[in-house]
This record gives C-alpha cells, structure tokens and sequence, in this order.
C-alpha cells in the first residue's frame, strides 16, 4: 500500500455524540460476551494490582506507569477489537478467537507480526515515560515522593512552585502524538491488510480531521480508566468496555473497505 492509497481512505466525519455512542456499543459488546470481556478486566486489574504492592512506595514509578500504561492498553484490547468484530459479523466470539488474533495455527504457528511490532513500539514508547515521568520528579520535587499522598500533598497541592502542572502539560504533550498514532491503527491491522506506517498516517488523519470528537475520546478513555483504578475492581468492567468502544471508534471513523482483509489463517 502507497501513501496515495492512505490518502483514498475515507475518513468519516464524527460528532461529539459519537464517543458516547461508542462507549455505548462497547458496553452491549461486553454484555454479548461478558467472559471474555472479564477476563480482560481481570487480567489487567491484577497486573494493576501487583503494580501498587510493588510501586506503593515509590510513587515516581505508579504515577508513570498508569499513564504509561495507557499508551500500552491499545495492544491489551486486540482481542475485545477480535471480539466486537465477529460480533458485528454475526459469527462466534470464543476464546479461541482471541487466541487465533495473536498466533494462529494450520500445520505451523502463524503470528500477524505487525501487531507484534506495533505492540513492542508501544511498550517502548510507555516504558520511555515511564522513566521520564520518574526522573521528572525525583529530581525537580523538594520533598521526597515515595506514597500517593506525597504526591498529592507536595506535588498536586504544593503552592510553591508548578511542578505537577509542568509535569501534567509534559505528559500531555507526549502522550498526544501517541494518542494519535494509535488510536485506530490496531483496529484497522487487525481488520485489513495494511502496513504499520501506512495504519499510522490513517491514524494521525482520523485525528486532524476530527479534532473535537477525537479530544473528547481520549478524555472519556483517561476519566474512565482513572475512575477504574480508584474504584479497585472497577477496571474489570472499565477495560473490556472500552475496548470494545475502540473497535467502534475505527469502525465509524475510517471506511477502508477497499483494502483486502486481514487473514488469521495459514492456507
């Protein structure tokens, strides 16, 4: 595919309606198929979990990695973007679809090797913040920051000085161009043949022509997943609801029907 063939991808106009519609979608997708759905949920909620004990006293670290995380949650949702697809095509959404996604097997195994690699530049690209965010803070803080009241108090709080919000608008300002590389280019490798830069340009181009709906997207995706950690378990419904809602992003946002499908088999 050339980037002339990136610029004949339709690019629909979206709504501020349309992120709650999609939450919406996403929501009767979990409920079609709620135990793959929850095992997603409580997968990541564990691993959030095991992140707290670990990092509880180093909040330089928790801080960074929920927002990193986040950068890295698209690759988690691959299967609910599996799921909600079948669904859509009236065909069985098993366990063993989601598995099929990431290996498939007919006489050798098979991996789609470009959601690997686009999996390990979002691990990279969570990982460098991650690092960033900790040395932003470590050495800018006057206090010692090891619990999330440290923060809270001398970061968030403090009146002295503007650490959290420099640190805020830095994360912001590197997490946008992240937002907008990925926020439909899993989706749209896992449903067309499609190389990664050319998925990525259909992804910047989903975003500019749709800044306000695309903005409100990815505050309703940061607000929900902020609210899923603080209620505990509530990441176990927060996460498969919003993956399901991503698969409807792209599939209301981009129309490439003239791009051959992906193909999970080994012929």
């Amino acid at each position: 595919m050339t980037s002339t063939a990136v610029s004949e991808v339709e690019i629909r106009s979206l709504t501020l309606n349309a992120p709650w519609q999609w939450l919406q979608k996403g929501w009767q997708d979990f409920k079609r198929a709620p135990l793959i759905g929850l095992l997603h949920g409580v997968g990541v909620s564990a691993f959030g979990f095991l992140l707290l004990l670990i990092a509880y006293d180093k909040f330089w670290l928790l801080a960074g990695a929920f927002t990193g995380f986040l950068a890295v949650a698209p690759v988690v949702a691959v299967g609910l973007y599996a799921v909600s697809q079948a669904l859509e095509q009236d065909k069985p959404a098993t366990l063993l679809l989601v598995f099929r996604t990431w290996w498939s097997w007919r006489g050798k195994p098979h991996h789609d090797w470009r959601l690997v690699r686009f999996g390990l530049l979002l691990c990279l690209s969570g990982t460098g913040w991650v690092l960033t965010s900790a040395a932003f803070i470590t050495l800018f803080s006057e206090h010692a920051i090891h619990r999330p009241e440290d923060f809270l108090r001398h970061v968030v709080l403090a009146r002295d000085n503007h650490l959290f919000e420099i640190w805020w608008v830095m994360g912001v300002t590197l997490a946008a161009p992240v937002y907008a590389s990925t926020v439909v280019t899993l989706p749209l490798l896992l449903d067309r043949k499609i190389p990664i830069l050319d998925a990525v340009l259909v992804s910047w181009k989903v975003v500019m022509q749709n800044p306000l709906p695309m903005a409100l997207w990815a505050l309703l995706i940061m607000g929900s997943s902020l609210l899923g950690l603080l209620a505990l378990a509530g990441s176990i419904i927060v996460v498969p609801v919003l993956g399901h809602a991503s698969w409807h992003a792209y599939r209301d946002a981009v129309r490439a029907d003239h791009l051959p499908p992906r193909a999970r088999d080994i012929r």
